[in-house]
């Protein structure tokens, strides 16, 4: 049985690492010229670990990467605005991690024959019955798998008249600097802006910032540095510290709700599939159990069976997990002057275990 993947980010090398170990041939049509990740470091939430667990890889990634769970949410003076219980989510839940995106890609990609992987390979079109055109010519597989990215070749040549992907509003800024007393994962809430920051095992400091600017615009790390100077420490030293060619910005994009992941023979995971604002962190964890459920199904099951076992288990959760990544950061992007300082004033009164009860589904995941 042949399984050919369309996309080789951390989803669609996760999928084919999946089927790889059941005794599948597989099969990676990547367009970019080699196989790796841009970007700057990448939370493993302990669903994803569990997900990784599955095709033996989750240790790996813990040992390299150990963190705790996110400390909180801060006001822009530092003031606590959400307090987590961080011993008891890791107690729950189990542990985090936090790795560089380009290293756990690698880790995937050493878990594949070489000869599985086709860099430079752009595809074209994809049909129903598992055929897939891309420059280099024509393939056929037995399951074909969409893991392309918010743009999908994959998910507009299945499902033509879906809705395409939709600005969410705000601006992503991301990148790696120099450590300054970060002792944990926490995020801090202004007017319009967030900024988070993640202490990584090699001393650095993964930083993500996040700002409600038109789509398409651009701003450097000077400007940066000017809206985030009067926020708490340490976070102007941290920005002070980055370089300019370390800071990646995207546009921030949802995927309207699919009415189905599979068609005929043909299967979309992660950002294909689903993508999200990263609010929660669980993009690329969402990928990881797509991949690996897909997998089990259609493995166990057969490719009918388990595809419509695949659609049925992983099309809810995925889109409960993204409204609730929606809906989260919402207030963080309120403009009112009124209305942040009452978000500020009324946080601090919620109960602590909150998040913990709210988080449990996302979490919980096995399996």
């Amino acid at each position: 049985m042949k399984a050919l993947v369309v996309g080789g980010g951390i989803g669609g090398l996760a999928a084919a690492v999946a089927f790889h170990q059941r005794g599948w041939q597989v099969e990676v049509l990547e367009r970019a010229p080699e196989i790796t990740e841009i970007g700057a470091g990448l939370s493993i939430q302990p669903n994803g670990l569990r997900a990784l667990d599955a095709i033996g890889l989750g240790e790996q990634v813990r040992t390299g990467g150990q963190a705790g769970p996110p400390r909180g949410i801060r006001g822009v003076n530092g003031a606590w605005l959400i307090r987590n219980d961080v011993e008891d989510l890791e107690r729950r839940f189990g542990p985090w991690a936090i790795i560089h995106r380009a290293a756990l890609v690698d880790i995937l990609r050493a878990a594949l024959p070489a000869h599985a992987l086709r860099p430079g390979t752009t595809v074209r079109k994809v049909l129903p019955d598992g055929t897939v055109h891309h420059d280099g010519g024509t393939t056929t597989a037995d399951l074909v798998i969409g893991a392309d990215g918010v743009r999908s070749v994959t998910r507009r040549s299945i499902w033509p008249h879906a809705a395409g992907p939709r600005y969410v509003g705000y601006s992503t800024w991301r990148l790696l600097t120099a450590s300054d007393g970060v002792e944990g994962s926490v995020e801090t809430w202004g007017r319009g802006d967030r900024f988070g920051c993640v202490p990584m095992p090699d001393g650095r400091v993964y930083c993500y910032l996040m700002s409600n600017a038109p789509a398409g615009s651009r701003t450097g790390l000077d400007r940066l540095r000017e809206r985030f100077a009067h926020w708490h420490d340490p976070i102007p030293a941290l920005l002070d510290a980055a370089r300019p060619d370390a800071v990646l910005q995207h546009d921030t994009y949802k995927l309207p709700n699919l009415r189905t992941f599979v068609h005929g023979k043909v299967a979309v995971l992660g950002d294909a599939a689903h993508a999200m604002a990263p609010n929660l962190g669980q993009g690329a964890c969402q990928a990881l159990e797509d991949a690996v459920t897909l997998a089990a199904a259609v493995d166990t099951l057969g490719i009918d069976a388990g595809l419509q076992d695949y659609d049925r288990l992983r099309r809810p959760r995925t889109q409960m997990v993204a409204q609730l990544s929606h809906r989260v950061a919402a207030p963080a992007h309120w403009n009112s002057p009124l209305a942040t300082a009452l978000r500020d004033a009324a946080l601090p009164l919620l109960p602590s275990a909150l998040l913990g009860r709210s988080i449990t589904p996302t979490y919980s995941w096995t399996l």
